[in-house]
């Protein structure tokens, strides 16, 4: 009679600490955001949008935690940011006032980029031009959110591919890269790892 009794209590400890694992895994993803955020080159006064690691970083938030983490790891981070915490990049003035600012186009978006590219690596095979494909459909919705936002300050699109795109094309191509490159390697280890004994 007491089997039963000893196999829930196991259960429950057992989806308790998987809960903790999943909520440790978002937290660490959002402090690996904000440390990408941390490696800036500022563009001033070309443009006030920052050259920074921090949307290869979305990337692989999305891409090694999937959608669904992706997404909640990303919205924590915006959250981390307004409240004022000092995870966006330095070069802004933080909190709200940079969700709000020019740049905030780009941090807005950042989880539902994070949720396309995990959705995209997370279906079918893994490889790196799943990787690449996913990479590159996000940091069009990037782009989209950033230059859609700057637009708002600008009135001008032609402005806000200025400001916003020109700049960071080719550092672009290489981050996807890298991307794609990181999360392929690791999305074959963890499929060889489940498949081991």
């Amino acid at each position: 009679m007491t089997r039963p009794a000893i196999q829930t209590i196991g259960s429950s400890q057992d989806r308790a600490l998987e809960a903790s694992r999943q909520v440790a895994l978002v937290v660490g993803a959002s402090l690996v955001v904000a440390l990408c955020a941390r490696i800036t080159i500022p563009l001033m006064p070309l443009t006030p949008v920052p050259l920074t690691v921090q949307n290869m970083g979305v990337l692989l938030v999305g891409m090694l935690l999937g959608s669904r983490r992706g997404f909640a790891a990303l919205a924590l981070y915006l959250a981390e940011g307004a409240a004022g915490l000092p995870v966006f990049s330095p070069i802004g003035p933080g909190g709200i006032a940079q969700l709000l600012g020019p740049t905030g186009g780009f941090l807005m978006v950042y989880p539902f980029v994070a949720f396309l590219a995990g959705y995209i690596f997370e279906r079918g095979t893994k490889s790196f031009l799943r990787a690449a494909a996913a990479g590159l459909l996000a940091e069009i919705l990037l782009f989209a959110g950033g230059l859609g936002w700057l637009y708002v300050f600008t009135h001008s699109l032609a402005r806000a591919a200025y400001l916003g795109l020109y700049w960071f094309l080719a550092a672009e191509v290489i981050k996807i890269m890298l991307a794609a490159g990181i999360a392929n390697c690791w999305g074959r280890g963890a499929v060889k790892s489940a498949v081991q004994p």
